[in-house]
């Protein structure tokens, strides 16, 4: 079944209650201990998340006026934000992070139908309509909910959510070199074009979501041996 905008701004919601639950249970100690991605602390995902929903009111700005305003001035913009995560106390973080999200729900629920599908570029120079966006802070809130650390898993995402992001990520990696595997859950089947026989991959859907992001789920081919190693998801 295709996603919808409401869907996916009924996923960011989830999503984004989801990291700030997390979040203001983390003090500094916390903060500053080893998010799921290798090289970030959650101060530094936390950061992350919270300028992305800036970035992307730039995009939603865009939409709504017209006036060309991108996601990030420059990659080293990006880095900045990021970077400004560690320097800034338990408190401080959890409000940009709030803030950040508050403005966002605010100016997308703004928009009207004909903004809605006002072309925008993101960051990666995709032109997407702005009905976009929605899905883009879903995939930002839910799966960084994970990474934050912090008792959040897979297995707490919505199996209509994880679906649809199976079928995206599946999506962009079948245009890219890889190995040939078919992955399949309960419900569903997809399919990752590459090089070989396929090797088939059964799990439940948080276990292939998990897999297809790039996060270790530990899963096995049909055979017993280890799922093949998958490239960078974005």
């Amino acid at each position: 079944m295709a996603r919808t905008l409401d869907d996916a701004r009924r996923w960011a919601a989830l999503g984004t209650d989801l990291v700030l639950r997390a979040a203001d249970r983390l003090d500094g100690d916390a903060l500053a201990a080893p998010s799921a991605l290798p090289g970030w602390t959650r101060a530094h995902l936390t950061a992350h998340v919270a300028a992305n929903a800036e970035a992307l009111s730039n995009l939603v700005h865009w939409a709504a006026t017209g006036e060309v305003t991108p996601m990030y001035a420059s990659p080293e913009e990006r880095a900045a934000g990021i970077e400004r995560g560690p320097a800034l106390s338990a408190g401080e973080l959890t409000a940009w992070l709030r803030e950040s999200a508050r403005a966002l729900e605010a100016a997308t629920a703004a928009l009207t139908e004909e903004q809605w599908r006002a072309p925008v570029v993101t960051a990666q120079g995709r032109t997407v309509p702005a009905t976009e966006l929605p899905w883009m802070r879903s995939r930002e809130v839910c799966v960084h909910a994970v990474d934050l650390n912090a008792g959040v898993t897979f297995a707490d995402l919505p199996d209509d959510f994880l679906a649809a992001l199976c079928a995206d990520v599946a999506a962009k990696r079948a245009t890219a070199p890889g190995p040939a595997v078919t992955l399949r859950a309960p419900h569903d089947t997809w399919e990752l074009p590459g090089e070989g026989d396929p090797v088939l991959v059964t799990a439940p859907l948080p276990d292939l979501a998990a897999y297809l992001t790039g996060r270790d789920a530990g899963l096995r081919a049909a055979d017993g041996t280890p799922a093949p190693a998958l490239g960078p998801w974005l």
